[in-house]
């Protein structure tokens, strides 16, 4: 099998921490998403939405993070996606929320529209209300995952044992450690983020993405 990604894209790390964690063979194609390698015609041919990551296995592909997850998880039996048709219905609820309502707010509200050029807003008043628009956004949803989907005895997303739900949520989370987002309003966040962060792929996986953040720590950022 053969993954296009890029080890800072935030989408692409939950499939690669998975994959390295769980000893899955693939083929890893670095895309520079900061040279627009992703936008050239060359690699449209492989996912016209022109985004990483894309699975190859054999004549199959797949071009979503969280579908690729489920494929994986589910071609090597991993525990991590249960089979149990509530409990797995839980993953997918989980998934399905930090696509669509967490990254949303957080990721394309208030992230990177600071820190990618491509989603700077063209003028300082709609930059400016795009953030604001974001941060109020992404306060809600921490709040939800902290005291609704978390709260104070729940080790993982979806009970006492990690899901792929925890892999996607928690590099997806992590993103607002390059803005330096504080997250200790949010203590059961805190903890659940530490405990995953203890998986022994966790460092080498995220190595690229930690310079990133390292790279712009001097930058002024509208953090949390």
């Amino acid at each position: 099998m053969k993954l296009y990604m890029h080890p800072a894209s935030t989408t692409s790390r939950p499939v690669s921490l998975f994959a390295v964690e769980n000893g899955i063979a693939l083929e890893q194609q670095v895309v520079d998403i900061f040279t627009g390698e992703h936008l050239q015609e060359a690699f449209a041919k492989l996912n016209p939405n022109r985004l990483v990551p894309v699975l190859e296995d054999g004549d199959f592909r797949l071009t979503e993070g969280s579908a690729i997850l489920k494929y994986l998880a589910d071609k090597t039996a991993s525990p991590a996606y249960p089979k149990e048709l509530r409990a797995r219905a839980r993953v997918n609820e989980l998934m399905d929320w930090f696509n669509t309502d967490f990254y949303r707010t957080y990721g394309y509200g208030l992230v990177y529209p600071q820190i990618l050029p491509n989603h700077r807003r063209p003028s300082e008043e709609s930059q400016r209300v795009t953030i604001e628009w974001g941060r109020a956004g992404a306060t809600k949803a921490l709040g939800i995952l902290n005291d609704h989907w978390l709260g104070a005895k729940a080790a993982y997303l979806c009970g006492d044992a990690i899901t792929i739900a925890d892999y996607m949520g928690a590099c997806y989370v992590s993103i607002g450690e390059i803005i330096r987002c504080d997250l200790q309003p949010y203590p059961n966040v805190v903890g659940w983020l530490g405990r995953v962060k203890q998986l022994r792929s966790w460092a080498k996986v995220n190595e690229v993405f930690n310079g990133f953040a390292a790279s712009v720590k001097d930058q002024p950022f509208a953090g949390l």
